[in-house]
C-alpha cells in the first residue's frame, strides 16, 4: 500500500496506532482491498518522496464503504477503506531502485502497474523484499 509521506507517513501510522486507509479511486485498487482480510501483512510504501518501502502494517478491520468518497450512502460498495496497525518498521527501507533492480521481482505488480496505490504481493516477493530490509 502506497501512500506520500507528507500527506500520511510511517511515523503518523505509528503514532496513530492505527490508522485508516482510505482516499483510494481506482477500482482495481479497491478491489484489491476487498481482498484483505483481518491479519494479512502489508508492506507500507512511501511514494513520490522517498519511493521505499518502509514498514509493515497489519489489517485490523477488512473493507468498509470509505467515508472519504463522494455519496457514500449512493454507492457504498463502490470506494472502500480498511483499517492498519503497524507491525514493524523495516530495518533498512527498500527503495523502488533496489526493486526494479532485483530480477526476482520482474514480475511484481507495482513495478507493471506503478500507477496503483494497492497491489499485490506474493509470498516470494515478500521474501525477498523483507531479505532486502535485512542486508
Amino acid at each position: 500500500m502506497k501512500s506520500e509521506p507528507d500527506a500520511y507517513s510511517w511515523d503518523d501510522l505509528v503514532a496513530e496506532g492505527e490508522g485508516r486507509w482510505d482516499g483510494v479511486r481506482n477500482a482495481q485498487a479497491a478491489n484489491f482491498m476487498r481482498e484483505m482480510r483481518v491479519g494479512d501483512q502489508v508492506l507500507f510504501y512511501h511514494s513520490i518522496t522517498g519511493k521505499a518501502a518502509v514498514g509493515i502494517m497489519q489489517v485490523s478491520r477488512a473493507a468498509y464503504p470509505d467515508p472519504t468518497a463522494e455519496q457514500p450512502d449512493k454507492w457504498p460498495d463502490k470506494w472502500v477503506a480498511v483499517s492498519v496497525k503497524p507491525v514493524e518498521k523495516l530495518t533498512h527501507p527498500v527503495s523502488l531502485a533496489q526493486m526494479k533492480a532485483e530480477p526476482r521481482l520482474g514480475e511484481m505488480a507495482m513495478l507493471r502497474q506503478s500507477r496503483l496505490s494497492v497491489c499485490p504481493v506474493s509470498p516470494d516477493e515478500w521474501r525477498t523484499i523483507l531479505a532486502m530490509a535485512e542486508d
